[in-house]
């Protein structure tokens, strides 16, 4: 076979759309298969291709028009005409209605990867809402299959009403994780709160303000205690003068270099990692698979498809979405009660070892293709 991904971010960009994609990509390439992502460079020297894994490689096209994650990538229509099958990882905007041509012209296998709804206000929430009323309905029906993180998070999503009607038509394909890099050690932890995740304004949703806001309340009363954001973005700043002005000079750092090894070791070091989103824009939480593989407790937000990914006091706390008070007294729980969360951590540790690893997924990745390969294609 040869898969084509249609990605708007990829790594060394931080994100958990573009990681995900990697590791399906490599994991189909490692099964013997063509696989290759496409994906804007938006930065003119990051422009061409190189190798990621076993007949798998990245393609950075030059975007006609870039604007935040959204990008006109019109050479990549006839690169796509060889592909046994093209699969777009939905939202992307200025390109996923050139794929949608791209399937109607070649009439190959498309495959919609649903990753979240898109979310925002004013006049690009209404651009929003527009695309997701008009476009995103015609690509699901031009799909031959839809897949997905989490059912539940699409029955809740912009989505939701295709998916009442056309439930076959979906496969949940969970995230997985590297659970060798990913792992426990044998560092003693210390009482380090944790944000993984990138810090820029399409991202406005992780709800970064909000965790800040609660680790100053949890720092009256802990003041040995530690914020650590893990990332990058144009919000940095931002964040910093947030944190200043709530009194967290010696409390809070941004760790925006972090390497591979970086990432693994701030989660082995920390007492818990915090994922405290305030909408349906986050949509299943990699960073939560990542924090349990490394035996860290986790508190999230109680959304569609994150509330899935662990369970509610077993692994660590689900909260309110935006809830500052809830929040904190729940990172403040956690820093008063550490053996506890050390049991959380470990039981996150089984659960990653039971559920979720990327050889799973790559096996069901691949059986979905095959699937859609040899079924003939739905009469129009």
């Amino acid at each position: 076979m040869k898969i084509a991904h249609v990605i708007c971010t990829f790594p060394p960009y931080k994100g958990g759309m573009g990681n995900s994609v990697y590791h399906m990509a490599r994991q189909i390439g490692a099964r013997g298969h063509e696989s290759v992502v496409f994906t804007p460079a938006y930065r003119g020297a990051d422009a061409g291709e190189e190798s990621i894994g076993k007949n798998t490689k990245v393609v950075r096209l030059r975007p006609l028009i870039a604007i935040g994650n959204a990008a006109v990538l019109p050479q990549l229509f006839l690169r796509l005409r060889h592909f046994d099958i093209i699969h777009l990882h939905y939202p992307f905007y200025g390109t996923a209605d050139i794929v949608a041509w791209a399937k109607i012209i070649f009439r190959g296998k498309l495959v919609l990867h649903y990753h979240m709804d898109a979310v925002s206000r004013g006049l690009k929430g209404l651009i929003f809402r527009f695309y997701a009323f008009f476009f995103l309905p015609v690509v699901a029906r031009l799909a031959s299959r839809i897949t997905c993180a989490s059912l539940d998070y699409v029955a809740h999503s912009q989505l939701a009403d295709f998916y009442i009607n056309h439930k076959n038509n979906f496969i949940e394909v969970p995230f997985g994780v590297d659970a060798k890099r990913f792992h426990c050690g044998t560092v003693q932890r210390g009482p380090i709160v944790l944000f993984v995740g990138a810090l820029d304004r399409q991202h406005y949703f992780k709800g970064v303000k909000e965790l800040i806001e609660a680790f100053a309340i949890t720092a009256q009363r802990h003041p040995e205690a530690r914020l650590v954001l893990v990332g990058r973005g144009d919000l940095e700043n931002y964040y910093k003068s947030l944190a200043a002005s709530q009194g967290l000079d010696k409390n809070f750092s941004i760790d925006s270099d972090a390497s591979d090894e970086d990432l693994a070791a701030w989660y082995r070091q920390a007492i818990v990692s915090v994922l405290p989103s305030t909408d349906k824009s986050e949509a299943f939480g990699l960073v939560l698979l990542e924090a349990m593989a490394s035996g860290t407790a986790v508190i999230a937000s109680n959304l569609p498809g994150v509330r899935n990914v662990f369970h509610n006091k077993e692994h660590g706390f689900m909260i309110k979405p935006g809830n500052v008070a809830l929040l904190a007294e729940k990172i403040t729980y956690i820093l008063e009660h550490q053996a506890e969360a050390g049991q959380m951590g470990a039981a996150g540790r089984r659960w990653i070892e039971e559920r979720y690893s990327w050889d799973k997924v790559g096996e069901r990745l691949e059986a979905a293709y095959l699937r859609i390969l040899y079924t003939p294609n739905k009469k129009s």
